[in-house]
Order: structure tokens, then C-alpha cells, then sequence
């Protein structure tokens, strides 16, 4: 089944739906003990609070009433997660050489998708990457920002695309707007009123 055919609903992460994102996440916090932390941290930090102590980091971001990001649910049950919030959430993006600021536009950022092993390879990145644009324009945000990567070969482990690929974003109308590597462009989409 393909993800145009799946009946989805996208709702951002409140207090309210932290226990459908730790079921989403399960025991390994997606990857590796992630938890969606690591642009929000030093890397120092991330690397010390791997697994429950980036859990309750990102506990506490949703418990504090801020929004991290978007889920798709399936038939009630949390399929995909696409973190999408203002660009100064992620202050690991201004300590890249790759990743930092193209110019000071104020943009929100889309910097993971994480989408349940059972429903990967059915286009539903695409779908996440398009409610998260909805999401942000709700928002009153103005340019949305992705950071992808573009594969040299035609596949790539999944675990290597957490931020998605880039085919993805030019299917909803992302466009490159630097590259200071040769497989991760930065792009975005402009949201018109």
C-alpha cells in the first residue's frame, strides 16, 4: 500500500501526544538513542544523555508547551514523526560548516523524518514533508528549510536518511538554495499567502 492510499492525520506533539511519539520512538529513540536531540544540543551533550537522557530532554521541550514537530497517524496508531519548528530550536545547525545559515531570513526548519520500518518505501516522507509545510504556514512561518541528502548511489541505508532525501523535497517544491557538500544540499520552500 502506498502512502497516497493510506488514510493519515497529521497532529503536532503536544503534552497531550508525548505517549504516541515514545511509542513511535520505542525503546531505541528511533536511532541510536536520538530522541530528535541532536541539532538541538552540543554534540558533546548529545553523546552524554544518549537514549533516556535525550528522552526526557525532549520530554521536557513538549512538557514546557513548545511544539517540536508533526505525527502521522494511521487508524489512531503514530506511523511517521517530521521534526518541523523555527530554525533557532536547532542550534546545531549554526555550528555546521555545512548547515549554517544560507542568510538571515527567519526560517523553520524541517531537520528529521523518522517514519516506522513497516511503512517505509511507500512515499510517505512526501506526505510528512507537505503537512509539515502546512503546519508551519498555520504557524504564520514564511520559509521552510531542509536539509536532505542525495545519495551518490541509488539506495542508502534508512538510518543514513533522517533527514530525508532530497528527491523528496523536490517532489513537494523544495528548491536548492546552497550546497556546501557534495551530497547535502540545503533547500527550501517559500509558502506563498
Amino acid at each position: 500500500m502506498k502512502a497516497n492510499d493510506l488514510r493519515l492525520q497529521f497532529l503536532p506533539v503536544t503534552k497531550k501526544r508525548w505517549s504516541d511519539f515514545e511509542t513511535l520512538f520505542g525503546e531505541r529513540g528511533a536511532c541510536g538513542g536520538c530522541w530528535c536531540m541532536l541539532w538541538r544540543l552540543t554534540r558533546k551533550e548529545f553523546e552524554n544523555q544518549k537514549g533516556d537522557g535525550n528522552r526526557k530532554a525532549m520530554k521536557a521541550i513538549v512538557q514546557s508547551g513548545k511544539i517540536p514537530g508533526i505525527l502521522a497517524f494511521s487508524e489512531g496508531e503514530p506511523v511517521a514523526w517530521c521534526s518541523a519548528a523555527p530554525r533557532n530550536h536547532f542550534p546545531a545547525l549554526d555550528r555546521s560548516r555545512i548547515l549554517k545559515p544560507v542568510d538571515d531570513l527567519p526560517v523553520w526548519s524541517i531537520s528529521c523524518l523518522f517514519v516506522e520500518k513497516n511503512y517505509r518505501r511507500k512515499g510517505l516522507s512526501t506526505r510528512m514533508i507537505k503537512a509539515a509545510v502546512e503546519y508551519v504556514k498555520k504557524k504564520g512561518g514564511s520559509v521552510v528549510e531542509a536539509y536532505p541528502v542525495e545519495p551518490k548511489k541509488d539506495k542508502m541505508p534508512d538510518v543514513f536518511a533522517w533527514t530525508g532525501l532530497a528527491s523528496a523535497y523536490t517532489k513537494v517544491g523544495f528548491t536548492e538554495c546552497a550546497r556546501r557538500s557534495e551530497t547535502r544540499p540545503i533547500m527550501r520552500f517559500y509558502i506563498e499567502d
